[in-house]
């Protein structure tokens, strides 16, 4: 159900509302061009930053950084790049390091990455790499004054035996030098703040901020979900049952549920999402829509804050 007109009048205003985007170097000439248009759509809601992904086992490491370069040369939009310890030595990944800084990056996001052979193999550092991220977090202090972005897990990450060794791991990445945290994907918002309490408790101030994925195509995102951790939630399951060839329906079901739950989110106060993007605009941007972001209004708001 979603909120009253009075509760969504106490946020639907982009003033109180901060996104940012992540997007994925593409591999193809079709997906770069899905990328840039996706992109152009979605540069006029003023996002605070647009991260770019790095692939399992540091696969994507030149198309992370030629996109990152390209968002610098020819956008507004401030990139983030993330950042990984796989198969890569302290010295080599120091040198990407300071090749984004010298590039003007000034934003990273900091990730331990998945095994060269993908989720469900054991992870093993690489021989003088990074042993972790709250090390290369250390590192990338070490070398310059990044803003630092690090994951949280809600739901437990798939190799840890708790949710709370999750925290603990968390809080070794904020005292080694990290900035803010952003949550994988969920689908229940009681599981994000049922999180977010279990963090506070332990003294964690940092921002949470809750990652959100759209839902385009259901089979994927349940796959996506197995490999991470995060629970797909029955009625979740049921709201797409036998859509799989009704694209037109589905992507009208998946409007819906990023409504409800993004609005119930705001709805309890929580004013920054990142979007998981697919390199797609559309739900995304209707999405921001909804919250209150639109062009016109973003713009305005700017150049207010700039006047005053």
């Amino acid at each position: 159900m979603l909120t009253s007109p009075d509760k969504k009048s106490r946020f639907l205003g982009c003033g109180d509302i901060g996104v940012s985007f992540e997007f994925f170097p593409p591999k193809t000439a079709g997906m770069e061009e899905t990328l840039w248009r996706s992109i152009g759509r979605l540069q006029p809601l003023l996002p605070g930053y647009v991260s770019v992904t790095y692939g399992a086992g540091g696969s994507t490491r030149e198309r992370t950084h030629a996109t990152v370069a390209r968002i610098l040369k020819e956008t507004t939009l401030k990139p983030a790049a993330h950042l990984t310890c796989v198969c890569a030595t302290r010295a080599e990944v120091d040198d990407v390091i300071r090749d984004y800084w010298d590039l003007g990056v000034r934003h990273l996001v900091a990730l331990r990455g998945d095994p060269p052979g993908g989720v469900g193999e054991r992870y093993v550092p690489t021989p003088g790499g990074y042993a972790d991220t709250a090390e290369l977090v250390a590192g990338i202090k070490a070398i310059a004054p990044f803003d630092i972005s690090v994951s949280a897990y809600p739901e437990k990450h798939p190799e840890s035996p708790s949710v709370e060794a999750d925290i603990d791991m968390l809080k070794a990445k904020i005292d080694a030098g990290a900035t803010t945290a952003i949550t994988q994907f969920f689908f229940d918002n009681d599981v994000y703040f049922r999180f977010l309490d279990r963090v506070r408790a332990r003294g964690i101030t940092i921002p949470i901020i809750p990652g959100l994925i759209p839902i385009h195509n259901f089979l994927q995102i349940s796959g996506f979900a197995a490999k991470s951790g995060a629970t797909i939630p029955d009625w979740l399951g049921r709201r797409f049952d036998g859509l799989d060839e009704d694209q037109e329906t589905r992507h009208l079901v998946a409007g819906a549920v990023a409504a409800e739950q993004v609005l119930g989110l705001a709805d309890q106060g929580i004013t920054e999402f990142h979007f998981y993007t697919l390199n797609r605009a559309d739900l995304v941007y209707a999405i921001c829509y909804l919250l209150g972001l639109r062009p016109a209004t973003v713009a305005s708001s700017a150049q207010a804050k700039v006047a005053s």
